[in-house]
Order: C-alpha cells, then sequence, then structure tokens
C-alpha cells in the first residue's frame, strides 16, 4: 500500500513539473478547433506561449532564474528550427506572420517546455546531483547538439556520443524526494526516461499539427521510434543548463 501511495505523489509531482509542457500541447489542441480567425494560428499560439510564461512567473510557479531557463531553451530550440527546416527534416505549413525561414517563433516554446519540466521537477522533488561531472558532461551536451547539425555533411556520430555520454555520466545519480522518501536514479536512466516520453509529446504535437515531419505531410503517421534516441540525448543540453544554475546545491 506505502508503494502504491509513492507512486501516486510520484505522479502528482511529474504532472506538476510537466505543467507547462500540458497546457502548452492544450493550447494546439485547442487551436485545432477554433473558427477561421484573422489571425494565423502559429501567431496565436506564440501570444499563448508568452501568455503562459508570464502567468507561470506572477503565479510563482517558475523563478526568475527559471524564466531566463526557458529563454535559453527557447533561443536554443530556435536555432535548431532554423537548421533543420532549412534542410528539410520538418516544416510548419501554415503561414504566420511572425514566421523566418519557414520557422514561426512559436516554435521555441516547444524546448522551452522542457526546460520548464526540469527546472519544476528540479524544485518540486528537490533533486540533488551525485558525482556529477559538469565539464565533461556539458562538452558532450555540447558536441551532442552540433553533431544534430553536422551529421548532414560530416560523419553522423550520435552513437559513440550516446557511448560516451554513458560513460561519462556513469556512477553520477540523481536524488529525489517523493513523500517523505529519498530515492536515487542513474543520471543516464533519467535521460532515457525523459526522452521517451519527449518521444510521446512529439507524437501527440505531430497529430495536432505543430509541425510535420516529410512523411506526415500527406497523414499522420507515429514519429520513428529512433525520435526517442535523438531526445534522450538532446535531453542533456537542457540538463547542463538547469544544472549550471543550480550547480552550488551539487555536492562534490
Amino acid at each position: 500500500m506505502a508503494r502504491v501511495q509513492q507512486l501516486l505523489i510520484f505522479t502528482r509531482l511529474q504532472t506538476s513539473s510537466c505543467a507547462f509542457a500540458v497546457a502548452l500541447l492544450s493550447g494546439v489542441a485547442l487551436s485545432t478547433v477554433l473558427p477561421q480567425l484573422p489571425v494565423a494560428r502559429y501567431d496565436l499560439l506564440l501570444v499563448y506561449g508568452l501568455l503562459l510564461t508570464l502567468v507561470f512567473r506572477l503565479r510563482g510557479w517558475d523563478s526568475g532564474r527559471d524564466v531566463l531557463v526557458i529563454a535559453v531553451c527557447h533561443a536554443i530550440g530556435l536555432a535548431f528550427e532554423l537548421v533543420k527546416v532549412s534542410l528539410g527534416s520538418w516544416s510548419y505549413p501554415e503561414s504566420a506572420v511572425f514566421k523566418f525561414a519557414g520557422v514561426p517563433l512559436y516554435g521555441g516554446f516547444l524546448y522551452a517546455a522542457v526546460g520548464s519540466y526540469v527546472c519544476r521537477a528540479w524544485q518540486l522533488m528537490d533533486l540533488e546531483l551525485v558525482r556529477y561531472r559538469p565539464r565533461a558532461t556539458t562538452a558532450l551536451a555540447v558536441a551532442i547538439y552540433v553533431n544534430f547539425f553536422s551529421h548532414h555533411w560530416l560523419p553522423d556520430v550520435r552513437w559513440p556520443l550516446a557511448v560516451l555520454l554513458i560513460a561519462v555520466t556513469g556512477g553520477t545519480s540523481v536524488r529525489f524526494t517523493v513523500g517523505k522518501a529519498r530515492y536515487r536514479m542513474p543520471l543516464a536512466l533519467s535521460f532515457a526516461l525523459i526522452g521517451f516520453f519527449l518521444w510521446l509529446a512529439e507524437n501527440i504535437a505531430t497529430y495536432l499539427g505543430a509541425w510535420r515531419y516529410p512523411h506526415q505531410l500527406h497523414g499522420w503517421q507515429p514519429v520513428a521510434l529512433e525520435k526517442f534516441g535523438s531526445w534522450a540525448l538532446l535531453i542533456s543540453v537542457t540538463f547542463v543548463i538547469v544544472a549550471a544554475t543550480r550547480r552550488q546545491r551539487i555536492p562534490g
């Protein structure tokens, strides 16, 4: 019975941590059933994302530091989108005023939502890193981010980078609180679990028309399972950004 209670508490904490992402996806879903408006849907979602950020800040759900992290994730995400869309990896087929080089500005909020999740989980579950190697992990996260661009012209080294990431995070664990109990999870495992749920969220987002992969242009199809691995690697970028803002809490 105690384990069931702990699982329920953990679920509640995770749901609270995902509040920004859930609200954002709910807005995307709602936008699909709105009547024809003089304002483009992508532009409405940009305003909606900005309002969400403001509400979360005013309510105290995100601190000023969290908003800064979210803004950085938004900017990094937009840079990622600009390159990927220009190379045809996916597209935003609808028109919008606030759209540059085929990428609507609201697209960065999809990455900002991931940043918000990590920030809120860190706070709500009192995260603490054990045997974390910030420099090596950050260097690998940067290499992973760059490889998502460079593999279009150079050899794709995501698998060697994945092996290196597992090696660098070997022995690193995340301590977190659920109720009155303290637990520990390997950092690499947390990357994999978050990556899986981001892959599920991506399936929902593409179904709602947030963006489209080439194989989805003539009708929705599931996102390829390999994207799960991509998200498991890419989450390391968001993680090192958040960890850098909380480095004073990392023992050793």
